[in-house]
């Protein structure tokens, strides 16, 4: 029986100079830990996963589709630079194993962040020392109690000066039934592997599940797209593949963006593959499509659901989710949160995200006091800051945890210079959560054409630096099929 002692932290607990603790070794994790250690101040990484960028691995044949250059924050940029660690090329579009191999791996072992991140440590719980949330005498000035799970059953408790929660959304993904809740059968049809997890290998580990099956993609985001284009490839390999897409709204074209009207020309030919697809009757779409039940079968799934015309049933042989994430907030029930009611995200920045009535490119400039809570120097970073909204991108969480970083070390007009330019058009919004990206197009081989070639993002995002900083973007493209065509 695995041992589950509590213990309490030595290194940290009563000592005068506690860490700031991150929750999440992902790229704006790391990114934080990054612009602390410039600030003078000790972080410590706490990941769940065996190792930094886990989330990452877990769709790791997906292609960005913005160039290196765009990919990597400053301050970690400059820990990488001393020691003599070369860039990738700049124009190069990575997939997610590389963009964990080349950049946060090397991060992650710099003499300056080794030591100061634990793979195989869960958070579990995070409170005040001593204290629970009812308590608000000499609150404060308590330190944090960090409760930590280890792999090998143990758990710890640590004291923290702050926390950074940026542990993501991918391990929480959105039910598929109505009204936000699981559908009747759906926690059955998971266990029977009839329902897979969002961004399956398609066309390289998983492409025996899907070959020759009729495969049904529900949800109208990016994980939608990626693997939509992906089935798209693959039915021209594996005729006998069907493929349906079923979205609750009753047009599914907001999905195809801007198109030749988008700031990034890669993204907007995202959209343009997708709408070919749909229209040469590759995809048979089922819009309005509300799921009420799913009962597995012998040979696969029934997948009940109310349409406009009547209740339905759809037969298929496997389903690919992509209806979102959502903030996973329980561990957190004993600070005190200040939440939008309606996207979980900290009350100041919901009206900013919410997505009924905002893109990404329409979100305004945000850094630390709009991030803070009632609970002083506790923050939510990254995709997880955004609650349940899908318009987070990559450099909002590298300039989140710059201006947390200035305002944890006392620079207060460091921490309110925020700026940030993002473009409106097109497909901007995710749902990839604990990613920070969205799908493009795939890279064809030179010697191949394809129907919509890819081109490199533009610089699209200012921020506090002379040159742009990053949007990440997700890619269609597999890693070993970068031929792949529709």
């Amino acid at each position: 029986m695995a041992d589950t002692t509590t213990t309490t932290s030595t290194d940290t607990a009563g000592a005068p100079g506690l860490p700031v603790v991150v929750i999440g070794a992902g790229p704006v994790g790391l990114a934080a830990a990054a612009h602390l250690i410039e600030r003078g101040l000790a972080p410590l990484v706490l990941e769940a996963g065996p190792e930094v960028g886990a989330a990452i691995r877990d769709w790791g044949h997906t292609r960005l589709f913005s160039p290196w250059r765009y990919n990597i924050d400053a301050a970690a940029a400059r820990l990488l630079e001393a020691t003599g660690w070369v860039a990738p090329d700049p124009e190069a579009l990575p997939i997610g194993t590389e963009l964990v191999e080349q950049y946060l791996a090397p991060l992650a072992a710099t003499e300056a962040l080794a030591d100061r991140i634990r793979t195989n440590a869960r958070v579990v719980a995070v409170s005040r020392a001593g204290m629970d949330k009812t308590r608000t005498a000499g609150r404060q000035d308590t330190p944090f109690l960090v409760r930590v799970a280890h792999a090998d059953g143990t758990v710890e408790d640590l004291r923290a000066r702050a926390v950074i929660d940026a542990s993501g959304t991918w391990t929480t993904p959105n039910p598929l039934g109505q009204a936000g809740l699981q559908a009747p059968g759906e926690a059955q049809a998971r266990a029977a592997g009839r329902i897979t997890v969002a961004l399956p290998d398609v066309l390289g580990a998983d492409r025996a599940r899907f070959a020759g099956q009729h495969v049904l993609v529900v949800g109208a985001g990016h994980s939608a797209a990626n693997t939509l284009l992906e089935l798209g490839a693959l039915a021209q390999d594996a005729p006998d593949t069907r493929i349906s897409w079923a979205v609750r709204s009753a047009d599914a074209s907001k999905v195809y963006g801007g198109e030749d009207r988008d700031e990034l020309a890669a993204r907007g030919a995202l959209g343009t593959r997708l709408r070919h697809l749909v229209e040469s009757g590759t995809i048979q779409v089922h819009p309005s499509f509300t799921i009420t039940a799913f009962t597995p079968t012998d040979q696969g799934l029934t997948v009940h659901a109310n349409t406009p015309v009547g209740d339905r049933e759809l037969a298929v042989d496997v389903l690919v989710p992509a209806t979102g994430f959502r903030p996973e907030l329980g561990f957190l029930s004993e600070l005190r949160l200040e939440l939008d009611p309606a996207v979980e995200a900290p009350r100041q920045l919901g009206p900013l995200i919410d997505p009924e009535f905002h893109s990404c490119g329409s979100v305004a400039p945000h850094g630390e006091r709009v991030l803070s809570h009632p609970e002083p120097d506790f923050y939510l970073v990254g995709m997880k800051s955004y609650g349940r909204a899908p318009t987070f991108l990559m450099a909002t969480g590298y300039e989140q945890v710059r201006s947390i970083a200035a305002a944890l070390a006392g620079d207060r007009a460091a921490a309110d210079a925020v700026r940030l330019e993002l473009p409106e058009t097109g497909v901007c919004s995710t749902d990839l959560g604990g990613s920070c990206d969205a799908p493009a197009p795939a890279t064809p081989d030179a010697d191949q054409g394809c129907c919509a070639p890819t081109v490199a993002a533009e610089p699209a995002v200012a921020c506090c630096a002379a040159e742009p900083e990053p949007i990440t973007i997700l890619s269609t493209a597999p890693a070993t099929r970068v031929s792949a065509c529709c």
